[in-house]
């Protein structure tokens, strides 16, 4: 079974440290698939972007469980999450990224 390139890269993970990341050392943060390896997510990017892939670390995030802010008594748990940073070539960079501060 083939996956496509959206089924791998779920969506851009925007955060504070995503967005230093993506401007001073050109990595870029995705929530990718639980099963996906570095070489599926590697030619996603490339391939979705067009741009040099020359790392791709893969980060498991845990499940966490917080209380419900009405009640104070629920405990509400989210799942977890697989993500990749994708270091680009200098030079490359990815829109979606651009001018998100």
């Amino acid at each position: 079974m083939s996956i496509s390139v959206f089924d791998i890269l779920r969506r851009p993970v925007v955060t504070e440290k995503s967005n230093y990341l993506a401007s001073k050392l050109g990595q870029y943060v995705f929530e990718v698939r639980s099963e996906v390896t570095r070489e599926q997510v590697k030619t996603a990017v490339e391939t979705a972007f067009d741009v040099d892939v020359v790392r791709v670390n893969i980060i498991n995030m845990p499940a966490k469980a917080h209380r419900n802010s009405r009640t104070r008594r629920l405990v509400v748990r989210n799942s977890g999450y697989k993500k990749a940073i994708v270091t680009l070539k200098p030079g490359d960079s990815i829109p979606v990224f651009e001018g998100v501060e």
